[in-house]
């Protein structure tokens, strides 16, 4: 378990940054009271289980600005915490108004600066973008066919997978060409991290 002071030692955030997560973990658990935002028994360890789970991600890419897209945001792990954390001009898609109105609230509270659209990923209409993640959101090959539309030669696609990827990544390898790094999650034991890149649908 990690409390804030563990995140500050495993990320090295400026301490303004971290005054920012802070808000954004007071305002969840003031809201988690009202709207299942996260797993309740992952409440107490939020630092390690969300914050930490999504600042990992910034160590994977090459990119350090431009346009990130998350997929199936809920309650804003990771586009809350990247866009708190970076210079990325972060976009998250959720279709549950509730958790839209929360990350709204949260973004303008921190001043994050996150582009939250409230609807389903297929009605977005797509624009190029340069890193694209989603967590526990779909089965890998059906992310990969949420992902393509906004998919261009350099982009890089950041997934939280859990045990069963190997069984996905060879279910998606059917209908899709692509090159995949499995990296280890500093969170999770039986937790990855796929960062995939070159993605194009098999002919």
């Amino acid at each position: 378990m990690v409390g804030h002071q563990g995140f500050q030692a495993s990320s090295n955030v400026s301490r303004e940054t971290l005054d920012r997560l802070k808000t954004y973990a007071g305002l969840l658990e003031k809201w988690q009271k009202a709207i299942n935002l996260v797993g309740k028994s992952t409440l107490p360890d939020l630092w390690r289980r969300h914050m930490l789970d999504s600042y990992q991600l910034l160590s994977h890419i090459q990119a350090k600005k431009g346009c990130w897209i998350d997929l199936g945001s809920g309650a804003g792990f990771p586009p809350l915490v990247i866009a708190i954390c970076s210079a990325f001009e972060v976009h998250a898609v959720e279709s549950d108004q509730r958790k839209c109105l929360f990350m709204q609230n949260v973004s303008r509270e921190t001043s994050a600066g996150l582009r939250v659209h409230n609807r389903r990923i297929e009605a977005l209409e797509p624009f190029a973008a340069d890193v694209i993640s989603a967590r526990a959101l779909a089965p890998l090959d059906k992310l990969l066919a949420l992902a393509a539309p906004f998919v261009h030669d350099a982009t890089e696609i950041l997934l939280l997978k859990g045990q069963d990827v190997d069984e996905e990544l060879t279910n998606a390898s059917k209908c899709w060409n692509m090159e995949v790094e499995k990296l280890r999650s500093l969170t999770s034991e039986d937790g990855c991290i796929l960062k995939i890149s070159k993605l194009r649908r098999r002919s």
